[in-house]
């Protein structure tokens, strides 16, 4: 890269008035742009009306060794050259030199709201200034507002909440409520899915690359419903048969779950085949098992068309587990649930120390007022889908680019080095990411094979952030 090219990337946009609440409109011109021309200069961020203030502390070379000394060698980076983030704002972060980033991942669909939303920071602040923590053995009215506000959200009887801290602490819970409340073992996920990293989760979740030589028992994984990659295409309910096939043939005709994500996160981005889920449901059912929703990466409105990402399959699940999304980073998790199936965890004491914390429960609902107050979920459809049309645009300009699939702000883009054999690109998305970096876009990746961009950014996203994103995989991948 030239010295005058560096400068021009490192040159800082001008500011203007920006506001937090999105602008929505859509231009189809930018996604025929994208098929008929070959960007010369590189993209320019998105003016924003923040600068920050100079960074006094280590730099990221000091950071890294640290981290190689006195955490776990299993801390993985990415990049060649590590990013020190120091700040966050809206849609944006920044580093150790004040260089800001369009965040297109979100702290791995995370960041619902924005970094630092000021109605969540605000409502943390409060509550950690009045009782950061006591127990849930002692009445707190946080706790409870949050449940009443979360259980309005979610259709039928699911009303009863139990708060963790994590998407695996959730999942594993909601797999041993199953468990107790049908009296069997046996569990049924799906191949390419990830549903945590504890004893059970780890058993659920379908990737080797994420599971260790430990004991795992009692879970079986159908086939994966994967219109791209899968034996039938879109055909939902021809995969669907295998997990009554599994039933028939590998449990004793009884089972306790079904555990899916709507869209798998871990696994490259994918949806599922349509008409899928609600077949794989009513086999389950017959065999008097619980159906589970995954929703720790497709919740809280980040889908756009609706605010779970089960809703899209037309089906309504027993218990629902959630993360991620519902605090904007604050370390919250939770089971909702039936009554009836809640007084299981009756039957002996159970008791999560820091579940239904004060502080991150009122950051858990500060997230649901900002989703509604912003219409962050209207946001998501809009410009989420403007989004999709242009890199399905790029699809049709660059043969690297084998599939684009998701929906709002949960894309992905998988690279293939041959369209025909759908051979993973990985080094080529490891490339591309590393350059898109330095033209100031962050994105993430996942997939089996690691060849699958994951774009899922904080709701706020706007259209010209999505132009960006576009606009800087366009120049990179034309000066591949």
């Amino acid at each position: 890269m030239t010295g005058s090219l560096l400068a021009r990337l490192l040159r800082r946009s001008s500011p203007q008035q920006s506001r937090f609440i999105c602008q929505r409109s859509i231009s189809q011109s930018a996604a025929e742009r994208t098929k008929e021309t070959v960007s010369v200069e590189p993209p320019v961020l998105p003016a924003f009306d923040y600068v920050p203030p100079p960074y006094s502390g280590p730099s990221g070379d000091e950071i890294l060794a640290k981290r190689k000394e006195y955490l776990s060698p299993s801390i993985m980076h990415f990049y060649k050259s590590p990013l020190n983030v120091v700040e966050g704002k809206r849609q944006y972060l920044f580093d150790e030199n004040g260089r800001r980033y369009l965040d297109g991942f979100g702290g791995i669909a995370t960041v619902g709201c924005g970094h630092c939303h000021p109605d969540v920071v605000e409502a943390i602040v409060e509550q950690t200034k009045k009782l950061q923590h006591s127990t849930v053995l002692y009445l707190n009215h946080a706790v409870a507002d949050f449940a009443e506000a979360l259980a309005s959200k979610l259709p039928g009887d699911l009303k009863v909440v139990f708060f963790t801290n994590s998407g695996t602490e959730a999942n594993e819970l909601a797999m041993m409520i199953a468990r107790l409340y049908t009296g069997c073992h046996d569990i049924i996920s799906v191949r390419n899915s990830y549903h945590g990293n504890a004893s059970g989760t780890m058993g659920a979740t379908a990737q080797s690359i994420w599971k260790f030589n430990v004991v795992q028992s009692g879970v079986h994984h159908a086939v994966n419903p994967d219109p791209y990659r899968g034996l039938f295409g879109s055909d939902g309910p021809k995969y669907a048969k295998d997990v009554q096939d599994i039933i028939n043939f590998g449990t004793s005709g009884n089972v306790a779950a079904f555990i899916s994500e709507a869209i798998q996160g871990v696994g490259g981005i994918v949806e599922l085949a349509p008409g899928y889920l609600s077949a794989a449901y009513d086999s389950v059912r017959k065999a008097g098992g619980l159906c589970i929703a995954d929703e720790v990466q497709s919740g809280f409105a980040r889908t756009g068309s609706n605010f779970w990402g089960f809703e899209a399959h037309g089906v309504q699940p027993d218990i629902v587990t959630m993360a991620k999304g519902i605090g904007n980073g604050i370390p919250l998790g939770a089971v909702v649930t039936t009554p009836e199936i809640a007084k299981v965890l009756t039957r002996r004491s159970y008791f999560n120390t820091f579940g239904g914390n004060p502080v991150c429960t009122a950051a858990g609902l500060a997230v649901l007022k900002v989703i509604e107050k912003e219409k962050l979920q209207e946001n998501a459809f809009v410009v989420g889908s403007h989004l999709k049309e242009r890199l399905k645009a790029l699809k049709d300009k660059y043969e690297v680019i084998g599939d684009v699939r998701g929906q709002g702000f949960m894309l992905g883009v998988e690279l293939v080095t041959d369209r025909e054999l759908k051979t993973p690109a990985k080094e080529e998305t490891l490339h591309v990411m590393d350059q898109m970096k330095d033209l100031g876009v962050l994105i993430g990746k996942g997939g089996y094979y690691g060849n699958v961009f994951r774009i899922t950014p904080p709701l706020c996203f706007t259209k010209e952030d999505a132009d960006f994103l576009v606009d800087a995989m366009d120049y990179t991948l034309s000066r591949m």
